[in-house]
């Protein structure tokens, strides 16, 4: 088993899993505060560190069906949100690549 690499982000608000406290994502990747996840309130952001992907599954959000992933935190595994992986409609073609984290899985530092 290999060693556990984790980034530390700099920036002046740093996200970081509840858990464990590794850091997550950076501020100034966030794209919007105005999202739905499975436990309340996320957000989108652009880039995640410290992550691993699931499986991808086909699911019907509340914006349409998607591909996504499930991310976990790369340290201690907690499931922090999803990852588009696919957009079926147009209107959401924007969101491939992204990263949904989820509110109440995170700290906000800063």
């Amino acid at each position: 088993m290999g060693r556990l690499f984790i980034q530390t982000l700099s920036g002046s608000k740093i996200f970081k899993c509840k858990c464990c406290k590794v850091d997550s994502a950076s501020h100034d990747d966030l794209i919007s505060k105005d999202f739905q996840g499975r436990f309340g309130r996320a957000f989108l952001f652009r880039n995640a560190v410290n992550i691993t992907t699931g499986p991808q599954e086909e699911k019907s959000l509340r914006s349409g069906l998607h591909i996504i992933s499930d991310i976990y935190c790369s340290s201690c595994q907690q499931i922090l949100g999803w990852r588009y992986e696919k957009a079926y409609e147009e209107s959401q073609k924007y969101k491939e690549g992204m990263f949904i984290l989820e509110k109440e899985r995170l700290l906000k530092e800063g």
